[in-house]
């Protein structure tokens, strides 16, 4: 760790530039992350360690639990809940206020959704769930009492948790072609020839993982 910032510090110092300590953190993810650890030095500050951080719209936590970015992205969402029962109040028509929800608060809890949706708990998932539930109350107020599969059905919605499964594996269908940026971040693809042999076989292999929670399947 501190080799790399020594690499930092030498490419700022010779395309002139500085580190701005006011500005960069310093987060340790992992068993390290209670470890008493010297701070990162410049020449300008120490560089200050925080255990959250918002990176891009992504809410990071130093064990990785996403719980910090569930709780701040439910949070939004569910203040935006508040202008579609103002407008449900203005006797706007249902399919406007669906279009309301499929628009402006849902998108809100997709946000980055391949980097986080398969590191979630089932308990983060129904919280998620839960407020696509409430909009979907305030939209059709007659659907309160049904069971979930009749309230996505009236609501023609499907469940979050399918939806981001869809755009994690949209996202990586997208990126498995040789024409992505990303491209080369993935592992190398199993000989075709290989392939014409298996029954069942993804384009990759899966990577190394001692448990199923991290092991993407595709």
């Amino acid at each position: 760790m501190p080799q790399n910032f020594d690499s930092v510090l030498s490419w700022t110092a010779s395309n002139n530039k500085q580190i701005n300590t006011s500005k960069t953190k310093e987060m340790i993810f992992g068993c390290l992350s209670t470890a008493n650890l010297p701070l990162l030095s410049t020449s300008a500050g120490s560089v200050g360690r925080v255990s959250t951080f918002t990176l891009l719209g992504l809410n990071f936590d130093v064990s990785l639990s996403w719980s910090v970015h569930i709780t701040i992205i439910t949070a939004k969402a569910s203040k935006r809940l508040y202008f579609l029962k103002q407008l449900k109040r203005v006797e706007v028509p249902p399919q406007q206020l669906l279009h309301f929800y499929t628009t402006v608060i849902r998108p809100v809890l997709e946000y980055c959704t391949p980097v986080w949706h398969y590191a979630i708990t089932q308990s983060q998932t129904e919280i998620l769930e839960s407020i696509q539930k409430g909009a979907i109350h305030i939209i059709y107020p007659f659907t309160r009492g049904m069971s979930h599969s009749n309230i996505l059905f009236v609501a023609e919605l499907t469940s979050l948790e399918s939806r981001h499964d869809q755009l994690s594996r949209s996202f990586f269908q997208d990126i498995s072609h040789p024409s992505s940026s990303l491209y080369h971040l993935l592992p190398p693809p199993r000989d075709t020839s290989v392939l014409s042999r298996l029954t069942t076989a993804t384009q990759f292999t899966h990577p190394i993982s001692r448990t199923k929670k991290f092991l993407f399947l595709y």
